[in-house]
């Protein structure tokens, strides 16, 4: 009978315990990327009375409980937030405490601090990548680190150097008529990130499926009258460009002598992508259907933002929009041993496997969706449920403590 007091005494801690843990999930329902924790009873090891066999057995109460959390999805909830970010699927993001310890988190919630890192909303910086390769590109092969947002940049002017146009010639055009005569403008950019109009002019021959062309920009651009691009395109009967050839050396439009003072230029006209042609004759009316050149003028950084996939993109005031970085994503095949951090964020512990670090939407990790983030996903309904069932359970074994106690009284009174 004695042993009944500690058995009950086990199950208050038990229960407190679990209405403790219970009110910390009603606490955090609005905190984004929360994992519910539940709560997991067990019995202590059980004595046997008698004679031994186990016919009669009396345990000793009940453990201190195990808290398991569900890395279960929560509902993504769209915010517009340029910066907000969320895991849809498995995985969590790569971020670095104060301390420089590596933590994982499903929050998304992220600002720009004052040195252009890129962080949570308590400060931790995000992990990813933000170097660039000669090409522009991203170096995602490299070891991930803080990602640097360009803040209140001037991005430096790109000189054009290649242009192309999509057109079709009219076939049915006449040499001298009004119909003979194509002309299409595009803008281009100096070195100081001036902009210029390179005029195509084409002009129907009178040789049969021959064209003449000529690219020049206004004479006003420069100090001495431009030099013209000129030349002939020749199709064959089916109205597909056999000379020149994709083979043949690029059309070269050179610029000198520029009035701005920029550098002097030298555009290619691409005439085939790959080994297709960019420009055909049919019987269509002349008309351009896409233009396409890589310069660009001076421009202001305008925002950052976050994009689906986890790319960080940069708008500039020209319109021009440029991927600066990209958010890691880890994967941990026993997420339920990591232990919690604070700030929704999680450290390994001795039993976490270690965790695999790439791009989102490879290797089993989830897709990054941005302008999103995670909601809880504790069920205010179960909480409630729960801390009712927890609260009879205390008032129950705190009946059990008083029951013992008036046993022992009666007992002690036998003695009287």
């Amino acid at each position: 009978m004695l042993t009944s007091f500690s058995t009950a005494l086990s199950a208050l801690n038990a229960n407190s315990t679990a209405i403790d843990v219970t009110g910390n999930n009603l606490a955090n329902l609005n905190t984004s990327g929360f994992k519910t924790n539940v709560v997991s009873f067990h019995d202590l090891v059980t004595q046997s009375l008698g004679a031994g066999f186990g016919t009669t057995q009396v345990g000793f109460g009940v453990g201190t409980p195990v808290t398991l959390r569900q890395f279960t999805q929560g509902a993504l909830q769209t915010t517009n937030g340029p910066l907000d970010v969320a895991i849809q699927g498995d995985g969590f993001f790569v971020v670095r405490n104060p301390q420089g310890l590596q933590e994982y988190t499903r929050g998304g919630n992220l600002q720009v601090d004052l040195s252009g890192l890129l962080t949570t909303a308590t400060g931790e910086r995000m992990q990813g990548w933000s170097t660039l390769n000669a090409d522009g590109s991203l170096n995602t092969n490299a070891a991930i680190g803080d990602i640097s947002v360009p803040t209140g940049t001037l991005k430096a002017p790109i000189t054009t150097k290649n242009v192309s146009l999509d057109l079709n010639l009219n076939a049915s055009a006449t040499a001298g008529g009004t119909d003979g005569s194509f002309s299409t403008p595009i803008e281009i950019f100096d070195s100081l990130g001036e902009s210029h109009i390179l005029s195509f002019t084409f002009t129907k021959s009178t040789t049969p499926n021959e064209w003449s062309y000529s690219a020049t920009i206004p004479a006003a651009d420069t100090t001495s009258p431009p030099v013209p691009l000129t030349g002939t395109l020749t199709f064959d009967s089916n109205g597909m460009l056999t000379s020149p050839l994709a083979t043949d050396p690029a059309p070269e439009v050179v610029i000198t002598g520029l009035a701005d003072g920029a550098s002097d230029m030298t555009v290619n006209w691409n005439l085939f992508k790959g080994s297709t042609p960019r420009i055909t004759q049919f019987d269509q009316t002349s008309a351009t259907s896409a233009l396409a050149q890589d310069g660009s003028s001076a421009a202001n950084l305008i925002r950052v933002g976050i994009g689906d996939g986890g790319t960080i993109l940069a708008q500039y005031s020209n319109g021009q929009q440029v991927v600066v970085g990209q958010l890691a994503v880890a994967t941990i095949r026993n997420p339920q041993s990591l232990i919690a951090a604070g700030n929704s964020n999680f450290t390994l512990s001795a039993r976490s496997a270690l965790p695999a670090i790439g791009q989102p939407d490879s290797g089993g990790r989830g897709s990054v969706l941005g302008g999103s983030v995670e909601s809880s996903t504790v069920d205010i309904a179960q909480q409630f449920t729960n801390l009712i069932i927890f609260q009879r359970a205390y008032s129950a074994n705190a009946r059990v403590i008083t029951t013992v106690d008036q046993l022992s009284q009666e007992t002690i009174n036998l003695k009287q």
